[in-house]
């Protein structure tokens, strides 16, 4: 009993921690989670303080087991889950079935997984959080109140795997409220006019008409823009002022979470998943070369924006050494937390200033390269000097007419000298959702020529240029995460399975990108927002993310603020449980029936949602709404109507249909003969096949009276060894394609190439 066990979340991180640890210690990995509430029944006694009924999940069995003999065997238990909330918490549970096997249970919490911030955590072990531990179960037993006590009533009233989600809903809430401002915007025409005008020194430059006669223009008419082109092109334009400024262009702070998400999107639409998955890589370890696992980023689940003296110290070490002494601030800069932060750690940043992108390039695949290298040089800018910018104003009349220009010019490039090295970030993709996002890009400088008041501009052409306005952009992965973080509602943690739970439920569809909410989606909405409207409040949700973050600080008892919310959800559900249930008429839906013209509905059946006519039973009509039955056309005709043929997905998998269906019954044989004959009755063929499940087979076509069937494919050549004429060919995963003998006592077998495999082997 010499060794410490060390627990962490995954087998990754185990293995970079078990590096750092000498021989006295074991680690070991949780898989995450060990234990949760059951997924049968509420398993939150309310009448008893909200005591939760905490089981084993069935998946960790196993490793509870293994955890519970090696803690028995160890001197000391370590739980090194990781630096949050959902960390402590993991801790917390872990301590609890194992404190039966052993009473020496510490926690050790580190915030980058190097080896001085592991030795110093197993210097420096500590006690659980049990603040941290309580808001971290109040959010648990919240999400579990609402959702199993609103949902059922949502599979009542409206219909069958419907949910509703404490945060889920209110993101849902957002992309539809953005629906309706797309569809309800009318589009204004406007017209825009621009001179090319030169001085006396080159370069020409472009200057736009912003005002008739001190009057802000607005010019809503092609003709009325043509008249003051024409009016124009009889004037002298002369440059009435010039304004030059200096300004400073600052860094921006280092990457939080959000922050990541929405430039990992803008840049490389990576969606927030992913940009985690990648994350949690870089923080848990990577192979670099003779180094082995290295942790390359400090933990990516942060909202806060501070910075260690250690990092400090070495950020501008580097910058100093690589660039130059005034590409470093003679302080070093620091970011303010917003007020709701829980500056629990650091900002995102590399680990170690040894390992800059080019020296982990060849180690790392191009999309973890990609989100590196953004951390890295975010990092590094928000700690060098700002650049330094000469912008100059051009004030342009013509007659009544006043033309502005607007030029910068790059004095000093500062922090910017990251990027404009780089091609990767200079052009990212467009995302007009998130145009204001700070991150630098490289631009040419826009110069203005040398000119001086007074002058009178040569005009070398007059453009006029109809427009119109456009309605908000609807939601990305990047601009969701935006906004949700804008209006103080959920957590870095919960943005990734809310966007996965809103596609996975069908409630919204992505559309280049971009969230359309479904029929579905929208009434689901609107019956929450009459039914429980204190619940589906911004202001509300916001409120309980900071009553949280004071139960984490212990400045709130959560048994009460449970008691508070849970009177709310009483009387919301006391009511709604009154109101007329639509499950038999159907969800109410903006389609018509293409065969009679009433309204569609949404209903709930046997294999799914599908949507059908409200005059039923007088119609028929239906289609269904799952994507997996969703009927694919195809380039054959009917043989009995003439109408296109489509594949559809049945009880008993794909099959091939009449599109007139129901009028035109027709259904194609999936049956196909190959001309081989059946080597056991020898009076039938073999015929091409599919199970139930899809799944192809062979077998006689003389079934059932001749049951002969094999999964393998039949190939007419003989067997050069018993002469029987029926071989198979064989698509092993292990091995090459092969033929072989259908005959038991014959053990012929020939290997064929992938050119022979995709020609067929006959």
């Amino acid at each position: 009993m010499a060794k410490h066990l060390v627990i962490v979340e995954s087998p990754a991180k185990a293995k970079t921690v078990n590096r750092y640890l000498g021989n006295n210690y074991v680690v070991k990995a949780s898989m995450g989670h060990i234990r949760d509430l059951p997924k049968t029944k509420l398993g939150v006694d309310v009448e008893q303080d909200f005591k939760p009924d905490y089981r084993i999940i069935k998946e960790r069995s196993d490793t509870v087991a293994d955890l519970r003999k090696a803690a028995k065997a160890s001197e000391s238990v370590l739980l090194a889950a990781d630096p949050d909330r959902e960390g402590e918490a993991i801790c917390w549970h872990l301590a609890r079935i194992l404190e039966k096997y052993n009473t020496n249970i510490f926690r050790m919490r580190f915030h980058e997984i190097t080896r001085a911030a592991v030795e110093e955590a197993a210097r420096n072990l500590i006690e659980l959080d049990e603040n941290k531990i309580n808001a971290q179960q109040t959010r648990r037993i919240l999400d579990r109140l609402v959702g199993y006590r609103i949902s059922p009533l949502l599979w009542r009233k409206v219909g069958k795997g419907l949910s509703a989600g404490r945060v889920q809903s209110i993101a849902l809430r957002l992309i539809c409220e953005r629906e309706k401002q797309v569809k309800a915007f009318v589009p204004e025409e406007f017209w825009t006019i621009t001179a090319l005008l030169a001085a006396g020194e080159p370069p020409e430059f472009k200057a736009g008409l912003v005002k008739i006669e001190d009057r802000k223009v607005k010019l809503g008419k092609g003709p009325e823009a043509e008249k003051i082109v024409s009016e124009l092109k009889q004037l002298p334009f002369v440059l009435h002022d010039v304004k030059v400024r200096k300004k400073l262009r600052n860094p921006p702070p280092p990457y939080i979470t959000s922050t990541l998400q929405q430039d990992s999107f803008r840049l490389s639409r990576y969606p927030v998943r992913k940009t985690m998955s990648l994350a949690q890589k870089l923080y848990e370890g990577m192979e670099i070369g003779d180094r082995g696992l290295v942790g390359l980023i400090t933990y990516m689940r942060t909202d806060s924006v501070r910075i260690s003296a250690e990092a400090l110290q070495g950020s501008r070490a580097f910058i100093q050494k690589n660039y130059s002494p005034a590409h470093c601030p003679a302080k070093p800069r620091v970011y303010k937390n917003k007020k709701k932060t829980q500056d629990a750690h650091e900002a995102i940043r590399p680990t170690s200033f040894d390992l800059p992108p080019e020296a982990v390039k060849p180690y790392l695949k191009p999309e973890e390269l990609r989100v590196y290298t953004m951390i890295w040089k975010r990092f590094l800018a928000s700690q060098m000097s700002s650049a330094r910018i000469e912008e100059t104003d051009f004030d342009i009349r013509a007659g009544r007419y006043r033309f502005r220009a607007k030029g910068e010019v790059v004095q000093f490039e500062g922090f910017q000298v990251l990027y404009a090295k780089s091609g990767d970030q200079a052009k990212p993709k467009p995302d007009v959702s998130a145009q204001d996002s700070k991150t630098p890009l490289n631009e040419n400088d826009k110069r203005l020529p040398a000119a001086r008041a007074g002058e009178t501009l040569t005009l070398k052409d007059l453009e006029s240029k109809q427009n119109f306005t456009q309605p908000p952009p609807r939601y990305t992965e990047g601009s969701l995460v935006k906004e949700l973080e804008a209006r103080g509602i959920g957590r870095p943690s919960t943005y990734v399975p809310i966007i996965a739970t809103l596609l996975n439920r069908d409630y919204v569809v992505k559309e280049k990108g971009k969230f359309i909410p479904r029929e579905l989606g929208i009434f689901v909405t609107e019956y929450l927002i009459k039914n429980f409207p204190d619940l589906m409040k911004f202001e509300f949700t916001a409120q309980l993310e900071e009553m949280l973050d004071r139960i984490s600080e212990g400045g709130q008892d959560w048994v009460e603020y449970l008691r508070s919310y849970n009177v709310l959800l009483d009387t919301d559900l006391e009511a709604a449980e009154k109101i007329e249930s639509i499950k038999p008429k159907g969800i109410p839906s903006e389609e018509v029936c293409p065969e009679c013209g009433k309204p569609l509905v949404i209903k709930e059946g046997r294999f799914g949602r599908f949507k059908a006519c409200s005059g039923y039973p007088e119609c028929t009509f239906k289609s269904s709404l799952d994507k997996k039955k969703e009927a694919r056309p195809l380039d054959e005709k009917c043989p009995e109507c003439g109408s296109q043929l489509v594949e559809r997905r049945g009880r008993y998998g794909p099959f091939v249909a009449c599109s007139n269906y129901p009028k035109c019954r027709y259904i194609k044989s999936e049956k196909q003969d190959t001309g081989i004959r059946c080597p056991d009755c020898e009076e039938g063929t073999i015929v091409r096949k599919r199970t139930r499940k899809g799944k192809t087979f062979y077998g006689c076509s003389r079934y059932p009276k001749c049951k002969f069937a094999t999964w393998d494919e039949p190939v007419s050549r003989s067997c050069p060894e018993c002469g029987r004429a029926f071989l198979l060919k064989k698509n092993s995963v292990k091995t090459r394609p092969y033929i072989y003998c259908g005959k038991d006592t014959c053990t012929y077998r020939e290997e064929i190439t992938e050119e022979e495999n995709k020609d067929g082997a006959a």
